[in-house]
C-alpha cells in the first residue's frame, strides 16, 4: 500500500467517524424539537382547559403614583369583601362569571365609593372580558400565559400596575409574607383538571411571585 492509500484510508475513516457523530447530533436535535413541539401543544391545551374553570380577577390602576396604588388596593379589599358577603358559593366558572356580571354594578358602586372616600373622582368601570395574563404563580400554583376570562376593574385612565388573582376557584389570597393559596381553592381547581394537568400546574413550581404584583 502506498502513502497516498494510507492518507486517503486514513481521511475515509476520519470521514465516517465525523458522519456517525453528526447523525448522532442531528438525530438528538430532531427528537429534542419534535419534544418540544409535543410539550408546546401539551401546554396550549392545559391553557386553554384551564381558562374554561376559572375566573381571574384584575385591577388595573389609575397610575403609578404611590396614592393611586394604594388606591388600587383599597378597590381591591372592598370588591372582594363585596364578593364574600354576597356571593353564593358557585360550583362552576360559568356561575361564577354570570353571578359577577349580574352583579357588576354593584361592584362598580363598591369601587366608586372606596374612591370618593379618599378623595378621588376617578371614573371606573367594570366587566367580565377576555385579558391577556402572562405565567403566573399563586403561591405554589403556575397559571400558563394566555388568554382567561376576567372581572376587570379600570380605575381612571387604568394606565398604572395592575394587580391580579384567580376569583374562582378561590385563590386570591391576601397573605403577600407567605403567599398560602386556600386550600379549598386548590381542592376545586383539582376536581376540574385531570391529574396530569394538576400535577403540570403544581410541579416544578419554582416559589416566585414578581414584586410588582404587590407593588404599591
Amino acid at each position: 500500500m502506498n502513502i497516498a492509500e494510507k492518507i486517503y484510508g486514513k481521511i475515509e475513516k476520519h470521514a465516517v467517524k465525523i458522519c456517525f457523530v453528526l447523525a448522532v447530533v442531528l438525530a438528538a436535535l430532531v427528537t429534542s424539537a419534535a419534544s418540544q413541539r409535543a410539550d408546546a401543544a401539551e401546554q396550549t391545551a392545559l391553557q386553554m382547559h384551564l381558562a374554561q374553570e376559572v375566573l381571574r380577577f384584575h385591577v388595573l390602576a389609575n397610575s403609578d403614583s404611590e396614592e393611586d396604588q394604594e388606591l388600587k388596593l383599597q378597590v381591591r379589599d372592598a370588591v372582594l369583601g363585596y364578593m364574600e358577603e354576597n356571593m353564593p358559593e358557585e360550583e362552576s366558572a360559568d356561575a361564577a362569571k354570570d353571578w359577577v356580571r349580574e352583579h357588576i354594578d354593584g361592584i362598580e358602586d363598591v369601587s366608586r365609593s372606596v374612591i370618593a372616600q379618599e378623595g378621588a373622582d376617578y371614573p371606573v368601570s367594570a366587566a367580565v372580558t377576555t385579558c391577556w395574563f402572562p405565567d403566573k404563580s399563586y403561591g405554589d400554583v403556575t397559571f400558563p400565559a394566555g388568554n382567561y376570562e376576567a372581572l376587570r376593574i379600570e380605575i381612571g385612565e387604568a394606565k398604572g400596575h395592575n394587580w391580579w388573582c384567580v376569583l374562582y376557584p378561590g385563590l386570591c389570597f391576601m397573605d403577600t409574607v407567605n403567599a398560602v393559596v386556600p386550600d379549598e381553592g386548590k381542592e376545586q381547581l383539582k376536581n376540574v383538571l385531570t391529574e396530569e394537568e394538576y400535577s403540570r400546574i403544581t410541579a416544578d413550581t419554582d416559589f416566585k411571585i414578581s414584586w410588582f404584583f404587590w407593588k404599591k
